[in-house]
């Protein structure tokens, strides 16, 4: 994954009439749904920048970012998201 954090840092997208840098091109998805397997009800993710940031998320379409707690990581943000919409209670 450092090798291609690398790469869209040394060069950024552009196109005609905006240049887009690192922080701003999603590099990798990580996409969640289910539980169902057609037409599943819950949907999360977690988007990995250019620049090695990520930004989790609910939502398929109308994404909603997630905003992390003190000393939490992306996956902890999605699986508290996930686990606090569907009513199951998660094992300690």
């Amino acid at each position: 994954m450092n090798e291609f954090v690398e790469a869209t840092k040394a060069s950024p997208a552009r196109t005609e009439l905006k240049r887009y840098g690192p922080e701003q091109q999603v590099l990798a998805r990580l996409e969640l749904s289910g539980p169902q397997r057609r037409l599943p009800a819950q949907h999360a993710g977690i988007d990995v920048h250019g620049d090695g940031s990520t930004a989790p998320y609910v939502g398929r379409i109308r994404r909603r970012p997630l905003d992390p707690g003190a000393g939490e990581d992306a996956v902890t943000v999605v699986r508290r998201a996930l686990l606090g919409s569907s009513g199951i209670v998660s094992p300690q």
